[in-house]
């Protein structure tokens, strides 16, 4: 074990190559997927948390149902989708990090919509009070919004990161953990793990658990922030 953690120090000083294109698709995939998922949750959350409708609460539920749901499930529904038997396996996106992209926007999306709808629930009552007595249209009181829950989706976002960088199942079955195309850090540690690599797998959890870290303590500052 000592000799694994030695020689996984020693891969992360050097900059091995074949871990700097594990980092590379890991944060090509990890990055794409929550800035797509932000720009579509951050409304609709917004949307459900400041406005009051029939089927509101459906919508709810069936957001909540969808942050549960098994990161295999998803992998499974893409991989029917567009394998050799699928109804779009003509795009040719199997075992492509485009894929892989899209099934983490499907998994983090509900995270974004939730986190955002229950903490927009809380001030929008005072923000469209405030946009009232300023006259504000539809389109400042949304902007007006926005600037008041900044802190919250920044959190948001840091949240979907977090969730998109730790998963492994529905990114294994699209992406197919291809060496140098489509291995990310979780697929990787699975894969040079069960191959007997372990200062490989070592390295990568190294820097999972840092950025896990990083994330979670800017997180911390920003709710902290927001409690006060």
């Amino acid at each position: 074990m000592k000799t694994s953690l030695m020689k996984a120090i020693e891969l992360i000083a050097s900059m091995d190559a074949e871990l700097l294109d594990i980092l590379s698709v890991t944060a090509q995939m990890s990055l794409q997927s929550s800035i797509i998922a932000l720009l579509i949750g951050l409304p609709i959350g917004i949307w459900l948390g400041a406005c009051r409708f029939p089927g509101r609460n459906v919508l709810l539920v069936a957001n909540r149902t969808l942050m549960g749901m098994p990161p295999v499930v998803c992998g499974l529904l893409f991989y029917m989708l567009f394998s050799g038997v699928g109804p779009f396996r003509h795009l040719r996106l199997l075992f492509t990090v485009d894929i892989m992209i899209m099934a983490q926007v499907v998994l983090i999306t509900p995270i974004v919509v939730g986190n955002m709808e229950t903490y927009v629930a809380g001030v929008a009552p005072a923000v469209r009070e405030t946009a009232k007595g300023l006259g504000l249209s539809g389109t400042k009181t949304f902007l007006l919004l926005c600037s008041e829950c900044i802190y919250q989706i920044i959190s948001a976002y840091l949240l979907a990161f977090s969730r998109s960088i730790a998963e492994v199942g529905a990114v294994s079955m699209v992406g197919g953990a291809i060496s140098w195309k489509t291995n990310v850090m979780t697929t990787a540690i699975m894969q040079y793990t069960n191959r007997g690599n372990f200062s490989l797998g070592v390295a990568l959890g190294i820097i999972l658990l840092s950025l896990s870290l990083i994330v979670n303590i800017v997180i911390s500052l920003l709710q902290r922030r927001l409690s006060r």
